[in-house]
């Protein structure tokens, strides 16, 4: 189900609680969400959604990706960079690294290590900043 996107700053600001299977439903929504928006947005985290759990979707390429309880375990290449964000207006500078190394579980709950560059990396630390109750 395709839900209405969160603009509240402080709704935003909660550090999100992890995710379980009993939160299923909330991955299927947070996909059909990125795509209807996918004209202006690459990802989003579940607090965009009004549902504070640890959970966040990520379009790269053709593919969305969602990611349950990600955990950043590695980062390398720190550089600058202006960013937007679909739950707030205009553009905002981020400190954000080239490289990084997720810990997460799939959609269909099973651990998943893996390493991102470059924009999708951009886009995940942004998502998991959302987790962490950091907006830009």
């Amino acid at each position: 189900m395709i839900r209405p996107v969160v603009h509240d700053p402080a709704a935003l600001q909660t550090v999100a609680q992890p995710a379980t299977k009993a939160d299923q439903a909330v991955v299927s929504d947070l996909l059909a969400t990125l795509a209807a928006n996918q004209a202006t947005c690459v990802g989003m985290a579940a607090n965009m959604i009004g549902v504070n759990k640890r959970i966040i979707v990520v379009q790269i390429g053709p593919l969305a990706l969602a990611m349950i309880n990600p955990q950043i375990t590695a980062k390398n290449g720190r550089y600058q960079t202006q960013e937007g964000c679909l739950s707030l207006t205009g553009e905002r500078p981020a400190t954000r690294y080239r490289t990084i190394t997720v810990s997460f579980l799939n959609q269909n709950f099973q651990p998943q290590q893996q390493t991102f560059n470059d924009f999708t990396a951009q886009i995940i630390q942004h998502e998991v900043d959302h987790c962490n109750g950091i907006l830009i």
